[in-house]
């Protein structure tokens, strides 16, 4: 690890003209290369305060060993100079944008003698058009399929089409005319190119003179009575349309513009563009990054821009989520290398700014569902683990997590949740829910569901005697009701687990956690703490994370945990807690809507919750119920004729106060 005094740029070397240095590390290779108006300016701020600079920016300045620049003479020049040097060095320590999937295109293979329409992903390929990318293929082939009524184009594999020509008999699509059988001679080379050519210029959004055209030669058929031509040429502009319906119009007809957002957090983030042409939204794109360097929004989308037009097709237009630091030179060099005027801006309002909200949301989705594959990875997962134990003081890693989440409207349908994960993965089928009785406010809450789970966990452990292992893959979930008690005794002789001799499964609460984590801070953890002291269990660990700051509370304690904010560990506690969150919310919504349905029903005199039960299944639904009849409910098992018409009349009776209500509003 070297020092960075070691290679310091003695006093005054450095000029203060636009430039662009390099890194290099003890064996010459090139580990970083960054651009800047003044290099005496920039390069000194490396040195200045080694202390201040970013974890990530310290660990590149240890791992150099020199550092060189190059004088040029605008920051234009700067950019062109940088983006260059990193395509040729691909230095670590600089942005590197990765495709977050493999995006299929829409390709014609303009460079064979009969261009051919399919689908492909990966590199491009000379001497073929391509067209999106698109989220799915089967979009693709949608589009297509309905293209081929107008531009019977092939799409058939080189041996199909050898094949054919040898046997002198088209395929399937040649016999349905979705193909227009070059391999048999039907259409010249000339003929067959003008209609690949045709089906590219309509992909481009030159869509308008094709439909004209169409519904001319319809009318013209029309007129001296061939309806059954006509009648081809009506569908076949039908398809032309359906074709663009599934493309969103978003803009004007005349807008072509890529608009680009991002979504970051302290590691990575992501990238979401989408292609407009023809104020459409010909397909989207998407791309993650590892932060190895400290960059504000600004900066990345400006490397981003750089790698991402340095060779590609650039629009007349490209709205972006962050101003680059060097917005206006920037612009002059894709200028430059698009060859017409590029505009390249922040929208501030109206239609292209709802856009990019909706492309913001999608790259929010990309960095979530990125986080969540990198949650599969065992190596962080171990890492996260380990960080929690040790910022916790556990003793060993917390393989098994449990949290818990308190969930209500202004204390009704109070109701909590308890989520597991195992190994740093969620255990779905361990899943319990709580509805609470002692609607008192969260820090009662959290007492009484802890209270309840470990009272059934020690009920169920003194079944056999055993503490229990680990739950079989088929336990399954289940809401934890005011009976929290246990009967039987028998364990599973494979894992050793209570076994419930009326079901034959594991009991559901017998396998304890090795740390419980509740929603909130020190009220919550100390009331988790307090009951697991009065059941005297003392073998597990308790915290709260609190959502404010992110601050593990542990029971007791002054002062919270603080977890670096790009801790694997204090990420594993936000998924938990988040995940605790959603399940109490969805039990929530569902509880709080089966109270609205049966409403109605409450001040019908003898209709208690069983048979108000009995009447939604049968019926299905409280409109269903309404409309139906005394003799239709009378069919529902316990249900006479009495109660069937007192059903009615408060049903009818309900709805003639709404009616009320609103006239009245």
């Amino acid at each position: 690890m070297a020092d960075p005094a070691t290679y310091r740029p003695a006093p005054g070397a450095i000029p203060e003209s636009p430039g662009v240095y390099r890194f290099r590390d003890p064996g010459g290779r090139v580990i970083y290369v960054g651009k800047a108006k003044s290099l005496r300016q920039r390069l000194n701020s490396y040195f200045a305060d080694f202390a201040g600079l970013h974890p990530r920016t310290q660990t590149m300045l240890t791992s150099a060993a020199g550092v060189d620049w190059t004088v040029v003479g605008t920051e234009v020049e700067a950019l062109q100079l940088e983006y260059s040097w990193i395509k040729e060095f691909d230095p670590r320590f600089n942005v590197k944008y990765r495709d977050d999937k493999s995006y299929p295109y829409l390709a014609v293979t303009m460079g064979e003698e009969f261009p051919r329409v399919q689908v492909l992903r990966g590199a491009k390929r000379k001497g073929t058009r391509y067209f999106g990318p698109y989220s799915h293929a089967w979009a693709i082939r949608e589009t297509v399929d309905l293209l081929l009524r107008v531009f019977p184009v092939r799409t058939c594999s080189a041996g199909v089409f050898r094949r054919a020509g040898q046997i002198g008999r088209p395929c399937l699509l040649g016999y349905i005319d979705k193909c227009s059988a070059p391999c048999v001679g039907r259409v010249t080379p000339e003929e067959h190119r003008a209609l690949a050519e045709d089906f590219c210029d309509f992909m481009a959004g030159n869509t308008g003179r094709f439909i004209k055209r169409l519904e001319r030669a319809m009318r013209d058929a029309a007129a001296v009575e061939e309806y059954e031509r006509a009648a081809r040429l009506r569908d076949d502009i039908q398809a032309l349309q359906r074709a663009l319906e599934k493309q969103t119009v978003v803009l004007g007809d005349d807008t072509d513009c890529d608009v680009i957002a991002l979504a970051e957090d302290a590691l990575e983030a992501a990238v979401q563009v989408f292609y407009v042409r023809g104020g459409r939204i010909r397909g989207q794109r998407g791309w993650v990054v590892d932060k190895v360097e400290d960059s504000t929004p600004g900066d990345l989308v400006e490397h981003f821009l750089l790698q991402m037009y340095g060779e590609g097709a650039i629009p007349r237009e490209i709205l972006v989520a962050a101003e680059p630091p060097d917005a206006d030179a920037l612009a002059e060099l894709l200028t430059e290398q698009r060859g017409a005027r590029v505009d390249l801006r922040v929208p501030r309002r109206g239609d292209k700014k709802s856009l990019m909200e909706t492309v913001e949301r999608n790259a929010k989705e990309s960095l979530a569902q990125h986080k969540l594959r990198r949650a599969s990875d065992l190596t962080t997962r171990s890492r996260a683990l380990q960080e929690i134990a040790d910022a916790l003081g556990l003793d060993q890693a917390p393989l098994r997590v449990e949290c818990y989440d308190v969930s209500h409207i202004q204390g009704t349908d109070v109701v909590a949740s308890m989520v597991v994960f195992e190994d740093g993965l969620a255990r779905k089928s361990e899943y319990r829910r709580f509805s609470i009785k002692s609607a008192e406010g969260d820090v009662a809450s959290i007492h009484e569901v802890i209270s309840r789970r470990f009272k059934r966990y020690l009920e169920e452990r003194s079944a056999t005697g055993e503490l229990g292992a680990e739950p079989a893959p088929d336990a399954t979930d289940a809401t934890a009701s005011a009976a929290d008690g246990a009967e039987g005794e028998g364990a599973d002789p494979r894992t050793g687990m209570p076994i419930d001799p009326d079901t034959g499964r594991p009991r559901k609460f017998a396998y304890p956690p090795n740390l419980v984590v509740v929603d909130g801070g020190p009220a919550q953890a100390a009331a988790a703490q307090r009951a697991l002291d009065e059941l005297g269990v003392d073998d597990v660990a308790v915290c709260g994370l609190a959502k404010r700051l992110e601050e593990v509370w542990l029971p007791g304690d002054d002062q919270p945990v603080i977890l670096p904010r790009s801790s694997e560990g204090l990420y594993l506690l936000q998924r938990v807690r988040d995940e605790a969150h959603r399940f109490a919310i969805t039990y929530h919504r569902s509880k709080r809507s089966r109270a609205v349905k049966e409403s109605a029903l409450d001040e019908v005199p003898g209709l208690g919750p069983a048979r108000r039960q009995a009447l939604l299944r049968h019926f299905g639904s409280l409109k269903r119920l309404r409309e139906a009849g005394v003799a239709e409910i009378c069919e529902v098992p316990g249900i006479g004729p009495a109660t069937a018409e007192a059903i009615v009349a408060a049903l009818s009776g309900a709805r003639d106060a709404d009616r009320e209500k609103a006239v009245s509003d």
